[in-house]
């Protein structure tokens, strides 16, 4: 069974510029989850997604395949993933090269191991029928206590009753577990994409994070959270051989002076 990783890493990041190699702990993102790719063992290839000949290079550096860049019309911020990964799977295909599981690794998910890798593909490569594999973590922020705004009213969004008492009003003890999915990684199956025009499938298994594995970097406040996890020893990272990688022309703009 032939299994690639692929790492989406576009160029146009709107809440942190050049967010996906944007410098954490002396390398950038983007490095992190691909040495945790190629330091599990798991894939065949590891490949990363980007529409940047500057991220090329960084990825190269960091052992990834970049064999093609991704066209502007499927490296928006409001592209969905099925695009690319589509296009990336027919490419590689007419090139040969046949892959059956194919995984997602964003770069800003920097807290993902290559042990955690590893429990996924145990999960995923154990189940006779599930579609795929995607991280989840328990919501913090229950959505029966979300609104909608309609004019001046709003409504919540779940409109259910616990022994009578509205969700939006219970205690969040009283409330039924929800997970949310996080950027941490998703496996399927290759055809789902090509033959179903779907990444997910019908039957999803849940992968459910543990500790910071599902920490995702959006916005600047969170690559200060991170970088205080990492020094006070609250979150691990992949640890990278490697010297950090420097551009000079990166560096002029302002994204390795970290």
């Amino acid at each position: 069974m032939k299994k690639v990783a692929f790492i989406p890493a576009r160029s146009g990041s709107k809440r942190i510029e050049h967010k996906n190699i944007f410098p954490l702990a002396g390398h950038p993102m983007l490095a992190y989850s691909i040495q945790a790719a190629l330091q599990s063992g798991v894939f065949d290839a590891v490949i990363c997604a980007t529409d940047c000949e500057q991220y090329a290079e960084i990825a190269h550096y960091y052992g990834a395949e970049v064999p093609f860049l991704r066209r502007p019309e499927i490296s928006g911020d409001k592209s969905p993933d099925i695009d690319w990964i589509k296009w990336l799977l027919t490419a590689l295909s007419a090139q040969g090269r046949e892959f059956d599981v194919f995984s997602i690794l964003r770069p800003t998910s920097p807290f993902r191991l290559p042990d955690t890798i590893c429990r996924a593909w145990n999960i995923f490569s154990k189940s006779a029928n599930a579609h795929s594999l995607r991280a989840v973590e328990k919501c913090k922020q229950h959505p029966g206590k979300m609104w909608v705004l309609r004019g001046d009213s709003m409504f919540p969004v779940m409109p259910f009753l616990n022994e009578g008492t509205p969700w939006h009003s219970s205690q969040y003890a009283a409330l039924p577990e929800i997970y949310v999915q996080n950027a941490s990684l998703e496996f399927a199956w290759s055809y789902l994409p090509l033959t179903a025009n779907t990444i997910a499938g019908e039957l999803v298994l849940p992968f459910v994070s543990e500790g910071f594995e599902g920490f995702d970097i959006n916005d600047p406040e969170d690559l200060v959270l991170a970088e205080h996890y990492i020094n006070a020893g609250k979150a691990q990272i992949t640890h990278i051989e490697l010297r950090p990688f420097q551009d000079k022309k990166l560096k002029r703009q302002g994204v390795f002076n970290g």
